[in-house]
């Protein structure tokens, strides 16, 4: 039975819009992965307390009917009774309830270990050899809680293992002969060996797989959050180098448009002509410096611009082929009907790097696909290049992670990764088949999509 089945669910979402200095947003995640694990390992008791259950019910049939050993059968039943009202309260409490917190884990121990205390007081006390199922509970408890909690089970297994060797229902066999019970606690001593080593086995290796995919997805949080500062930082770099830019920028603009006016100059066909290249070359890095400043967010919001999807995409695709002066861009566009979104100069950026990587590696052939695919917009750049070596795919969007060479190298897919992931979304890429790299990024529409929480509601 899968733990799935045991849980509502309960994904850890990321923080979009957050910033990397946002420690609100990180304590949140680290909580979150905190009690996904906590009610996992919940969830593992519960099943566990059900296995109790059969397993007692099965023991106390084979000792009552097949050894003719009288039982306290009611008691005993009563017992049963509210192991299993306990499970389905712990159920319904597990799913609608949305933390878990250690003193729950806790409880839920203690009462198993006072529901065998009580079975045990009413089979033998201390000569049952199934007195060792404390050990169950105590390992549990030392895998599952803290070493102050772990303690007060210790405590608790001991005074009521000593408690039944002083107070307990004997039990009464048939026509009296000890031996025979001598040789039913060596019997029964097995069988709780096994079953203790066997449960000890299962549970606490899925206790521990659980206890390490938490510490995976925090390791993991950590890396985004460390990622994450250090966009901000480039970020606060490219936003003052903008600035500075800007003033110099300007000035050869107008010393470029003087010198069109200037006779000398404007008698030359030559010379205007490079004019007017520098001229244009200006005017794509003023573009490049208001993009960077448009990214950084000192120029959106006033005036936000509504476009459609495919208008956005035929846009963008018309405008790298213009910038970069090459028609080899291959465009499908498969999106279906059409939606209203809001243009974002950052995702258009976004596209641009991943086409501009493709470009450079294959000068003849750049395909872009989109299409949709359950409320997911799929964007894959192809390439005819020499594909990813298997350890750049292995660290894909890690930053200075470069096939170029170059000193700084391997920001672009790192800032890629990192802004579709603010949107909600993902980054991957393989080798094609045929040859060359294949990028995919995968977006919720929602994200982007002008009026998805009222399309959703």
């Amino acid at each position: 039975m899968s733990i799935r089945e045991w849980l509502i669910p309960y994904p850890l979402k990321p923080a979009t819009g957050a910033t990397a200095g946002s420690t609100a947003s990180g304590a949140n995640a680290l909580a979150a992965a905190e009690d996904l694990t906590d009610r996992k390992n919940m969830a593992l008791m519960i099943l566990l307390r059900w296995i109790a259950v059969i397993g007692q019910v099965v023991t106390i049939v084979v000792v009552h009917a097949a050894l003719g050993i009288a039982l306290p059968l009611a008691p005993m039943a009563g017992v049963l009774g509210a192991l299993v009202g306990l499970n389905l309260i712990s159920l319904a409490w597990l799913r609608h309830r949305g933390v878990v917190a250690n003193f729950a884990l806790f409880g839920a121990l203690v009462c198993d270990v006072l529901a065998l205390t009580a079975q045990l007081y009413l089979s033998g006390g201390a000569t049952n050899p199934f007195i060792f199922l404390f050990l169950l509970q105590v390992t549990l408890a030392a895998v599952l809680l803290d070493a102050r909690l772990t303690s007060a089970i210790v405590a608790l297994t001991a005074v009521s293992f000593a408690g039944l060797i002083v107070s307990y229902e004997p039990l009464a066999l048939p026509g009296g002969d000890t031996r025979r019970l001598f040789d039913l606690y060596i019997a029964g001593a097995l069988v709780c060996f096994v079953l203790d080593a066997s449960l000890l086995a299962v549970f606490v290796s899925r206790i521990n797989r659980n206890l390490r995919e938490r510490d995976a997805g925090l390791a993991a949080m950590r890396q985004h959050a460390a990622e994450e500062d250090h966009i901000v930082r480039m970020g606060l770099l490219a936003s003052g180098a903008a600035h500075e830019l800007g003033t110099p920028l300007s000035s050869l603009a107008v010393v470029l448009n003087d010198w069109r006016h200037m006779p000398m100059l404007a008698s030359d066909p030559a010379m205007l002509q490079e004019i007017d290249e520098m001229q244009a070359e200006i005017g794509r890095c003023k573009a490049i410096v208001t993009g960077i400043l448009l990214a950084a967010g000192e120029a959106r919001g006033e005036a936000p611009t509504v476009t459609s999807l495919n208008s956005f995409l035929d846009g963008l695709v018309r405008d790298w082929r213009t910038a970069r002066g090459t028609p080899i861009l291959s465009y499908i566009n498969a999106v279906g009907s059409d939606i209203q979104i809001v243009s974002d100069s950052a995702l258009k950026q976004v596209l641009f790097n991943v086409l501009d990587n493709a470009l450079d590696v294959s000068p003849s052939f750049v395909g872009l696909t989109v299409r949709r695919e359950d409320g997911i917009l799929v964007l894959e750049v192809r390439d005819d290049g020499p594909g990813f070596a298997p350890e750049m795919l292995a660290q894909l969007g890690k930053p200075y992670h470069s096939t170029k060479g170059k000193l700084g190298g391997g920001l672009g897919l790192f800032l890629v990764v990192n802004v579709v992931r603010k949107l909600g979304g993902s980054v991957s890429a393989h080798n094609h088949p045929g040859g060359g790299a294949v990028v995919s990024l995968r977006l919720p529409i929602a994200a982007i999509e002008i009026g998805a929480s009222r399309h959703a509601a």
